[in-house]
C-alpha cells in the first residue's frame, strides 16, 4: 500500500483469549494519521489517505497480468451507476485503504474481518455524508467491473466464476493506470461528485 504500514502493539498478556487494546492496534497512513482498526474515529478518515491506499493496492491479491489498482476499479464502478449513487460507488471499497483488499475466499473464513470492515465503512460513510454502499445497482456495477477485469487482467483464469453468472463484461478493454495517475483521477472524481474544491482534498 505504498507508504502505508502496520503498527501493532501487542497487549501485555498474550495468553489465549486475551484481547487487544483497541487504541493500540492501528495503521499509520500516507498523511501520517493513525487509523485505529478496532476503534475507528471519524476524524481519522482522510480522502487523500483513501485515494493513496487504493491507488497503490493491486486488485486480486496482485494475481493480475498488469498492476491494476483498487482505485481504478472504484472509478469504473462509479461510472456505471446513476449520478445519485456515484459517490457511494466511488467509495464502496474505501475501507480497503485501511484494512487491505482481502480476497473473498479468505474473507469468508474470518467473520470478524467482515464485521470490522462494516464498521470502518460506516465511519467513512459518516465522514463524507454517504450511504447506500450496498445498493443493488452498485453491486451489479461491481460485478460488471469484475467480469471485465477477469477478462482483461487474468487471461489464465479460464474457470467460470459463480458470482458472474449472467454478467457480461464491458465492450471496452481496460487500460491499467499507474498508481499516481489513479490516485489523481480518484481525487478529482471525488471532488467533482462531492462538490468541493481542491482545498478539501486532504479532508
Amino acid at each position: 500500500m505504498g507508504h502505508l504500514k502496520n503498527e501493532v502493539d501487542m497487549p501485555s498478556s498474550s495468553s489465549p483469549g486475551s484481547a487487544f487494546d483497541s487504541r493500540a492496534v492501528y495503521v499509520s497512513t500516507f498523511l501520517g494519521n493513525r487509523f485505529y482498526l478496532l476503534a475507528p474515529h471519524i476524524d481519522d478518515v482522510a480522502i487523500e489517505d483513501i485515494a493513496h491506499g487504493l491507488a497503490f493496492q493491486c486488485r486480486f491479491n496482485g494475481q493480475t497480468q498488469h498492476f491494476y489498482s483498487v482505485a481504478q476499479h472504484s472509478l469504473m464502478v462509479a461510472g456505471l451507476v446513476p449520478r445519485r449513487l456515484a459517490l457511494a460507488a466511488l467509495l464502496h471499497d474505501a475501507a480497503e485503504a485501511y484494512l487491505g483488499d482481502m480476497v473473498k475466499p479468505l474473507k469468508s473464513l474470518f467473520p470478524d474481518f467482515s464485521r470490522i470492515e462494516t464498521e470502518v465503512m460506516a465511519i467513512i460513510g459518516a465522514r463524507f455524508g454517504v450511504a447506500g454502499f450496498d445498493d443493488r445497482l452498485i453491486k451489479r456495477a461491481d460485478l460488471i467491473a469484475l467480469a471485465t477485469e477477469k477478462r482483461d487482467l487474468m487471461p489464465h483464469s479460464s474457470e467460470a466464476w459463480q458470482s458472474l453468472g449472467g454478467i457480461a463484461p464491458l465492450p471496452a478493454r481496460i487500460k491499467p493506470l499507474s498508481p499516481p495517475v489513479a490516485k489523481q483521477l480518484f481525487l478529482l472524481e471525488f471532488q467533482r461528485l462531492a462538490g468541493i474544491g481542491t482545498t478539501g482534498v486532504a479532508a
